[in-house]
């Protein structure tokens, strides 16, 4: 079976789509980047937003329209919010609920009676990221969330807390680092919950992920301020831990985070970064800000403002609100305008621009490791390891793609927003 994955949403969509990716690999089917060749389509969508409903739905028709003869399985969070009105939809066969999602492959399998190739057929290395271009792997270690912020449908399309055992966790890291993988990101929908059903923290994964693997790099995903332990900094003494934190705030507004039923008030916020700024030299903070919150007044949007230029952020998401039926915001008055939010939204991203380029001066004529991600000679792309993009010359004829290197930092390239370089040792291969 000739097998093609698609996806939306979070880099969670994306960890699961790589694990169905390799676990298809070993069954013996092959994977293809043509929606066209396909005998099998599996769609991972996405409900976070009724603009992500909408494209998760155009994303279902049009998969069907370009291949009505493939076999359609989808999955995710809007097919698990109305799994009913999903299995109606033209060309679907089969969904797959977020709690079924790691047995995708066995159900997908089982109920469309997939036929499977002899385990000598499959090629060797097939499942490696590597050969499909990545350079950074994605670990899903944990899923589901404990907490209902107002504005969020995901707890409800994702259930109850779940964790993957650490001995999981640590083989597939070691597995890829055999594959030549050098970073890992571990993700979840509630990072910071990691542990809670099985006896263990974030913390302790991340002190065993250290100890018992070598990969070069070390990144964990968005995590709630308030779930990081007092023991938390000391686990950035080890370098291979990535100096980079996006710690979601939603809000500068104390009034708007109540209504938003977050745990984490601005003082609470300024406190944890000022500790963090502390304790591990160059940590990059990094947030998401909600912009036109129901009932958010001028003066409320302005302590936004204020609080996001005081914190001085490396970069931001901004997400303009949009109602969503069935969270508890869809109920609260005070709906803003499109305009209202489009102007705050706006300013919102004038003011990011400006903290992302005094970020990046901070760094100019220091020399930092990289690892090289992508492009050739005339430019390759990567990120250090406080996750600022960056280009850089290498010498002629070396080939440097998911390598770590020395690169002095020399200028700033103001349209993409990046940092530029030139690349002067090798410090791994």
């Amino acid at each position: 079976m000739r097998i093609h994955l698609k996806t939306l949403g979070c880099r969670l969509n994306e960890a699961e789509m790589e694990t169905w990716s390799r676990d298809f690999q070993a069954r013996g089917h092959a994977m293809t980047d043509s929606t066209e060749e396909a005998d099998l389509l599996v769609v991972n969508t996405c409900a976070v937003t009724e603009e992500a409903v909408r494209k998760s739905r155009k994303l279902l028709g049009r998969s069907n329209r370009q291949n009505p003869n493939a076999r359609l399985v989808v999955s995710g969070c809007y097919a698990s919010l109305d799994p009913s009105a999903t299995l109606e939809m033209e060309g679907v066969d089969l969904v797959v609920n977020n709690q079924d999602k790691e047995r995708l492959v066995e159900l997908v399998s089982q109920k469309l009676d997939l036929k499977v190739m002899p385990e000598a057929a499959t090629e060797p290395d097939a499942t490696g990221l590597l050969e499909r271009g990545r350079q950074r792997a994605f670990i899903k270690v944990q899923d589901g969330c404990r907490y209902r912020c107002t504005f969020c449908i995901v707890t409800l399309a994702r259930g109850e807390e779940r964790s993957r055992s650490t001995e999981d966790v640590i083989a597939e890291i070691n597995r890829l680092h055999c594959e030549g993988i050098q970073e890992v990101v571990l993700t979840g929908v509630h990072i910071g919950g990691y542990g809670s059903d099985i006896g263990s923290s974030i913390a302790e994964l991340i002190l065993q992920v250290l100890n018992k693997t070598d990969i070069p790099r070390l990144r964990i995903g968005s995590i709630e301020p308030w779930d990081l332990p007092d023991n938390f900094w000391s686990l950035f003494d080890n370098s291979r831990f990535m100096p980079h934190l996006h710690l979601p705030l939603q809000s500068g507004s104390d009034s708007v985070l109540r209504r938003m039923a977050r745990r984490c008030r601005s003082s609470e916020y300024r406190q944890l970064v000022e500790t963090a700024r502390l304790r591990v030299p160059d940590i990059n903070i990094t947030t998401d800000i909600i912009v036109g919150f129901p009932g958010e007044t001028e003066d409320e949007w302005r302590q936004t403002l204020d609080f996001v230029e005081e914190i001085g952020f490396g970069d931001l998401h901004i997400f303009t609100y949009s109602c969503r039926q069935g969270t508890k915001a869809a109920s609260l008055p005070g709906a803003l305008s499109q305009e209202i939010k489009r102007q705050r939204s706006q300013t919102l991203h004038r003011l990011t621009e400006r903290l992302k380029r005094q970020t990046l001066g901070r760094y100019l004529n220091r020399t930092l490791p990289v690892l090289i991600e992508g492009g050739d000679e005339d430019g390759w792309r990567g990120y250090t390891p406080n996750y600022l993009r960056i280009t850089a010359e290498g010498a002629t004829g070396t080939e440097l793609k998911n390598r770590i290197v020395e690169v002095l930092i020399s200028g700033i390239d103001e349209v993409e927003q990046q940092l530029q370089g030139k690349v002067l040792t090798t410090v791994s291969t």
